[in-house]
């Protein structure tokens, strides 16, 4: 004995069809009818939370190692001129030259410590950032350590430039 689906249509037809044998409507209903509009709703602005103590102390104990180093970096800058300029012109591995890359030496290593700053101050604001944290406090004190190291960067390319 074989199954034939043909059987299963007709009890469905039957139940599709009213008692008077006609077939409902397939127009929309009033229930069906789309309202309203496609606008999104407005997104609820983000407010992150508050900084926390120790990070608002690391911060001010950050920014106040980089204005150390930066005043350091300065009050070394004028002795390490006049040291790299009176080797200007003077020959390779010579006794001005030596003392020269010694002054020259001296202000990097000034430098490496406004830059150590500016180190952890990213750390801080990569954490601040993974953890949706406000920044606005730590963007502007790493604006102002980055605007030192570009300063020393910039004294300490031009005296090697005239080093060489």
């Amino acid at each position: 004995m074989r199954f034939n689906p043909a059987f299963l249509l007709v009890p469905l037809a039957a139940a599709c069809s009213t008692p008077d044998g006609e077939y409902p409507s397939l127009a929309i209903r009033d229930a069906e009818r789309v309202s309203g509009s496609f606008d999104p709703a407005p997104p609820t602005p983000y407010i992150p939370p508050p900084t926390p103590a120790a990070v608002l102390g690391r911060l001010d104990q950050l920014a106040a190692d980089a204005a150390s180093a930066h005043r350091a970096f300065l009050a070394e800058a004028p002795a390490a001129r006049s040291t790299i300029g009176a080797a200007s012109g003077a020959e390779f591995g010579s006794d001005g030259w030596a003392r020269a890359s010694v002054a020259l030496a001296g202000l990097e290593s000034a430098r490496s410590k406004a830059m150590i700053a500016l180190a952890d101050l990213d750390r801080l604001m990569v954490d601040a950032a993974v953890t949706g944290g406000e920044l606005d406090r730590i963007v502007a004190v790493r604006n102002t350590v980055t605007a030192q190291v570009d300063e020393q960067n910039a004294t300490i390319e031009g005296f090697a430039r005239s080093l060489r």
